[in-house]
């Protein structure tokens, strides 16, 4: 009665026990009214929830296949994870690793060979950041993990002037660490959370800022030949990625470190692309294209084509000897002609003068 006790004070007080007559027959009206009024809202409304629930986990199906088959063609063209390999899949709780993590297990599920996934946070001791969520969320899905404890937070905020980015020492400082871990517990890959756009962005930073033609392979040696680098997220688009974290309800993380800064160059590379993407639909797929299909002799790096060894090939010896073969033919050929001509018998015995 105590749980009921909310819902009957809450019923209008004009409503009286039913009673013979004319009352009675005012109020089963006003019920049956009310009744209809329920099941025509009710008959109407769920077949509207239900087109759009329909629809919506058509996308979602949609999209999870989509990403799974990116993931799973990166691996296949770069042979990115081999049977028996321990994969240590860096996670930084933004949506790019999640997304990684989270296919990569869907993908070990049914993947023809045996693979052994670990997650790894690195917690550089940023200001805000929440220590707990990540080992809360790895715990609830049964991933084994570790939790890296430095400080290169203030190492970065101590070397770098006021006004530059952090990125590039962060990121070496964050690689090393990770390396360096990775022999520690025998990993014999490094999953990293970088997908098509951060490679096509890098692409044009170093073309604008560094003068080079270079990106961000899905595979990778490192410099002392210690670890191999793979990215399964190098086929993916952000944006499928932004709504497959959204789809998920991943506990992101922000980057507070390189986030909070203004006028990052790889910011203004992005809002660039994205002009782009807007005006032709299909460019970046273009542009991440032609990483994939390089003509050195193309370009103009003396180190990847030998162009002062180019030289002329025609078959200039084969040439003469077979003209050389043909005169020859053709000087027999008037000889013969000429021996016929005067050695031929003299019918009216007469004497031939020159």
């Amino acid at each position: 009665m105590n749980d009921l006790s909310p819902q009957l004070s809450q019923k209008p007080s004009s409503i009286q026990e039913p009673s013979f007559g004319q009352n009675e027959s005012k109020s089963m009206k006003e019920k049956d009214r009310q009744v209809l009024d329920i099941e025509s809202a009710t008959s109407v409304q769920p077949v509207t929830n239900v087109q759009s629930s329909r629809k919506g986990k058509v996308e979602a199906n949609k999209l999870q296949k989509r990403l799974r088959r990116n993931v799973g063609n990166a691996i296949a063209d770069y042979n990115m994870i081999e049977d028996g390999d321990k994969i240590m899949v860096c996670l930084s709780g933004g949506k790019d690793s999640y997304c990684m993590l989270d296919i990569l297990l869907n993908l070990q599920k049914t993947a023809p060979i045996s693979f052994e996934i670990i997650a790894v946070n690195l917690d550089q001791k940023q200001p805000g950041f929440p220590p707990e969520v990540l080992p809360d969320y790895l715990s609830k899905i049964g991933v084994p993990f570790h939790i890296l404890e430095k400080d290169t937070y203030s190492v970065v905020t101590e070397k770098i002037p006021e006004g530059k980015t952090y990125c590039s020492l962060c990121s070496r400082l964050r690689r090393g660490t990770l390396y360096g871990f990775a022999q520690k517990i025998g990993a014999t890959k490094v999953a990293l959370g970088h997908h098509r756009d951060d490679i096509i962005e890098t692409l044009f930073l170093n073309m604008f800022y560094g003068g080079k033609l270079k990106a961000m392979p899905p595979k990778l040696l490192s410099d002392d030949k210690q670890n191999v680098v793979i990215r399964p997220l190098a086929y993916c688009k952000e944006a499928d990625l932004e709504a497959y974290a959204e789809l998920k309800e991943f506990p992101i993380i922000p980057c507070n470190l390189c986030g909070s800064q203004d006028g990052l160059q790889r910011q203004v590379i992005k809002d660039m692309l994205q002009q782009w993407e807007k005006q032709n639909q299909g460019r970046l797929e273009t542009i991440f294209s032609a990483t994939k299909n390089v003509a050195p002799s193309q370009l103009a790096d003396t180190d990847l084509f030998d162009f002062a060894s180019l030289k002329i090939e025609r078959p200039v010896e084969q040439n003469v000897e077979k003209q050389s073969e043909q005169k020859e033919v053709k000087q027999k050929a008037q000889r013969i002609d000429m021996v016929n001509l005067w050695g031929a018998p003299n019918t009216n015995n007469q004497d031939v003068t020159l």
